[in-house]
């Protein structure tokens, strides 16, 4: 092991930390089933945005920057930063949506905008599909991180590694349902935030790395500082910035940053006091995940590769971890193992806080969709308050066993990357168009659900395939996928009977979303005598403050890039712009409708 009794002690503090909040809210979190799984809808925005970066704060995000920077540099990590984009419309955009539609999860909206049996299947399937198997994915990639930071510091056996990371989680998770995961996060966040920061300023300074100047000077890790793709790299630039930002944004759906907002983006939305509240909260999340985190892991990643500087050199290191678990994300966790006695404890806890926060957050949703969206509505729908937090609480112990056993056959956090992203593909347009486009229906999302997952077979796994389909790269099969599902459900919802008109009236009175989208609805319930109250708000100021939002977050994000590589110059272009832009969003803010 290689944890002194110091680091064990803080980590064992913060464990028993975090179950005592757990305990303490339970009492309150039991006493209904709105209380365990939307924390009585009165929590404030600074709370709720603290909580949502806290769960994208994962165990697993380190080492898959590490991997993405150790392989393609730091302008690999276009393939997430080019989510701020779809971040930013939910911002100012879907959050007020959300809040007014007033339902418990976002899956409810299937029977609040769409009608008849299709709409009830699929509510019910969704329930499944992402509540379950789409959710124990996501939170066995989470494990996998934690295996491979138990088999570099503990010297620990995967499935040991499980068991003891999950126990306090779904302890405290099962206990104190959403308020015991937003009060815990707030703690995590801190930790977390402490722990890379610091980690980073020790790291950069060790003897063989020789200070930041040093670092950035050195060329094997000059040619992985870019921020923007080397342009004469034709397909390097196409695929970590050309298909990032023009496709992948809107195409995909991705946990934390689905285009529309959704999961538990949008159970932190459907929690807020109101809308002022949820818009607020969403903002603080995309600007904390996207401007204020990434720089520490990124440093940390490219000293990586100074002491480790290829998968030979991490193996001959540590020669106890599986065969099929090393791979680049290990470069992380390595270098943590450079830091001093109580540092690495606090650093271990931190990593511990984000895994916690994670998990805890999967499972909550995950259980609420399990419980609302299944088990109310097609099981038992005069069950009892109490009987629903009993099986929230259930679930949430068969959803971790679950995905604790897929985490063992998982390799790298950028295989689970990828994997989610395929699956996904081509959905987005739908989840973005739905509030805007009447026509939209139930069986456009059954079809884009089902074309997209069926090509993401057919396009990735060995066997369903052809060779020379399989070989394609990862752009190619994510421009094919996102083509083919968006023609597939635009024909579809063309040929197909439009949602009942009493219920889109009844979804378009209380959500009262704008533009011409709507406008043929209009025309059809005034020849049926079907009244529609007068929208509000105006679409094109809440696009120029998601604009304004993008602009300050990027060069906020660049601009710290720019200081760190000693071009200061550049730095303070790039923060007098981020501080103008947020100037003008004040100003916006105030035309912005609640």
């Amino acid at each position: 092991m290689n944890l002194s009794s110091l680091d064990l002690a803080i980590i064992v503090i913060f464990f028993v930390v975090f179950l005592i909040i757990g305990l303490f809210v339970s009492k309150k979190a039991g006493s209904s089933s709105k209380e365990f799984f939307l924390s009585g809808r009165n929590m404030p925005w600074w709370l709720l945005g603290i909580s949502m970066v806290a769960t994208t704060f994962s165990a697993d995000t380190p080492n898959l920057v590490a991997d993405i920077v150790r392989q393609n540099g730091v302008a690999g990590n276009w393939v997430w930063w080019a989510f701020l984009i779809t971040g930013m419309l939910t911002v100012f955009v879907y959050a007020k949506l959300w809040r007014k539609s007033g339902v418990l999860t976002d899956l409810e909206f299937y029977e609040k905008r769409y009608s008849g049996k299709e709409a009830a299947f699929l509510r019910g399937f969704r329930a499944i599909y992402l509540g379950v198997f789409f959710n124990i994915m996501i939170m066995a990639s989470v494990c996998l991180a934690a295996i491979k930071i138990g088999e570099v510091m503990f010297d620990l056996e995967p499935w040991k590694t499980v068991v003891y990371a999950s126990l306090i989680t779904v302890a405290y998770s099962s206990l104190g349902g959403l308020r015991g995961v937003i009060l815990t996060d707030f703690l995590q966040f801190i930790v977390a935030m402490v722990g890379s920061i610091a980690a980073a300023v020790y790291i950069v300074n060790l003897p063989e790395i020789g200070g930041l100047t040093a670092l950035v000077e050195r060329p094997e890790i000059a040619s992985k500082l870019s921020i923007i793709p080397d342009i004469n790299n034709r397909e390097l630039f196409i695929s970590l910035l050309v298909i990032p930002i023009a496709v992948q944004w809107w195409s995909v759906w991705y946990p934390g940053s689905e285009p529309g907002g959704g999961g538990y983006i949008a159970q932190r939305m459907l929690s807020a006091k109101n809308e002022k509240n949820a818009v607020s909260a969403t903002l603080l999340f995309n600007i904390t995940h996207y401007a204020l985190r990434p720089w520490p892991w990124i440093i940390i990643a490219l000293a990586s590769l100074v002491v480790y500087p290829d998968l030979t050199s991490i193996q001959t290191a540590f020669p106890n971890v599986s065969a099929d678990k090393l791979g680049n994300d290990l470069g992380y966790s390595a270098m943590l193992l450079t830091l001093p006695k109580g540092l690495l404890g606090i650093v271990v806890a931190s990593l511990i806080a984000a895994f916690m926060s994670t998990i805890s957050t999967h499972l909550n949703w995950g259980s609420s969709y399990v419980v609302f969206d299944f088990y109310q509505r097609f099981v038992k729908p005069k069950a009892s308050d109490k009987e629903l937090v009993r099986v929230g609480r259930f679930s949430t112990v068969i959803l971790m066993i679950l995905a604790g056993l897929f985490a063992l056959v998982l390799t790298n956090a950028y295989q689970a990357f990828q994997i989610l992203l395929s699956i996904g593909a081509g959905t987005g347009s739908i989840f973005i168009l739905r509030w805007f486009w009447w026509r939209i229906n139930a069986y456009s999302e059954i079809t884009g659900m089902i074309v997209s997952f069926v090509l993401a077979l057919f396009l990735n796994v060995e066997g369903f395939s052809s060779a020379a389909l399989f070989e394609l790269s990862a752009d190619y099969k994510l421009l094919i996928s996102v083509g083919v599902t968006t023609i597939a459900w635009v024909s579809v919802t063309l040929v197909t009977k439009p949602t009942d008109y009493s219920v889109l009236a009844s979804f378009y009175n209380k959500v009262k979303p704008y533009g011409s989208g709507w406008n043929g609805f209009k025309v059809l319930a005034k020849t049926e005598n079907i009244n529609l109250e007068k929208g509000t708000g105006r679409l094109s100021i809440d696009i120029l403050a998601m604009f304004l939002g993008i602009i300050i977050v990027y060069s906020a994000l660049f601009s710290t890039g720019m200081f760190i590589y000693g071009n200061i110059t550049n730095g303070v272009i790039l923060l007098a712009i981020a501080l103008i832009g947020a100037l003008l969003l004040k100003n916006t803010w105030k035309k912005l409708k609640f």
